[in-house]
């Protein structure tokens, strides 16, 4: 990560949130699209595993369990909510939160790492067809890239430190010791790479770090687009005053 020039006196203070005080009616159909691909892709998924394992005799709690065992449906549920705050601008402390630069930024590198690693690691596990396929690719494919555009096209420079930047690996992390704990008691681990059963635990913390070392990796390329930015205009006093009043 490249040393940061010195914040100015705007990126010093609040971060803005998104859209900013002038959204293009672009940057608000992005966010629409996103978040409207994202609730349903969503939905679909919990439908099919819910399916799948009633068919085996497993109930929905079981295959609520089932649907958070997997790291590309909790990002996507992250990723429709927080565009979804971007795209209707609640004036509530949780919207205002999702819609700040730094964690949309964040579920951006999460959403590009989770279509990174399907379409190297998993892609050739199997073949699927229909709306299957459909629902398959707009959770690995459609959304990391419309996600990526959203965030080239539309997210202002922010000033990023070291402590936000860290930050961002709780999400990995925590997903990590979960599924692990978790599999200790289930024998179920929802990914080959990570399957103790199969490949011990030596080879398993092997994966996991290489992994790690790939997500920051990710962050760092994020990180230095982010820096080479040019700084946001100042926003006029007239428009920050009304949008303060209207909260």
């Amino acid at each position: 990560m490249t040393t940061p020039t010195p914040p100015t006196s705007t990126e010093r203070g609040n971060e803005p949130e998104l859209p900013l005080h002038t959204p293009s009616a672009a940057s608000l159909s992005v966010a629409v699209l996103i978040a409207l691909i994202a609730w349903l892709a969503f939905a679909a998924q919990t439908d099919i595993t819910i399916g799948r394992l009633a068919a085996r005799g497993y109930g929905v709690f079981d295959a609520l369990e089932r649907m958070s065992s997997y790291l590309t449906n909790l990002t996507v549920l992250l990723c429709a909510i927080s565009f979804t705050c971007v795209a209707l601008r609640p004036p509530t402390p949780i919207g205002r939160f999702f819609r700040t630069p730094t964690v949309v930024t964040a579920i951006v590198v999460y959403m590009v790492f989770v279509g990174i690693a399907y379409n190297v690691l998993l892609r050739h596990l199997w073949t699927l067809s229909g709306y299957r396929a459909l629902v398959n690719e707009s959770l690995h494919t459609v959304l990391p890239v419309l996600s990526a555009l959203y965030w080239l096209l539309f997210v202002p420079r922010f000033h990023l430190t070291w402590r936000r930047a860290l930050l961002w690996l709780v999400y990995p992390l925590a997903y990590i010791v979960m599924t692990m704990l978790r599999g200790s008691l289930s024998d179920f681990y929802p990914y080959p790479f990570i399957d103790v059963l199969e490949l011990g635990y030596t080879r398993v913390l092997i994966n996991e770090t290489l992994l790690v070392g790939a997500f920051v990796a990710l962050m760092a390329v994020f990180a230095a687009i982010n820096h080479r930015r040019p700084p946001r205009p100042r926003e006029p006093a007239a428009a920050r005053d009304m949008r303060q009043d209207a909260r």
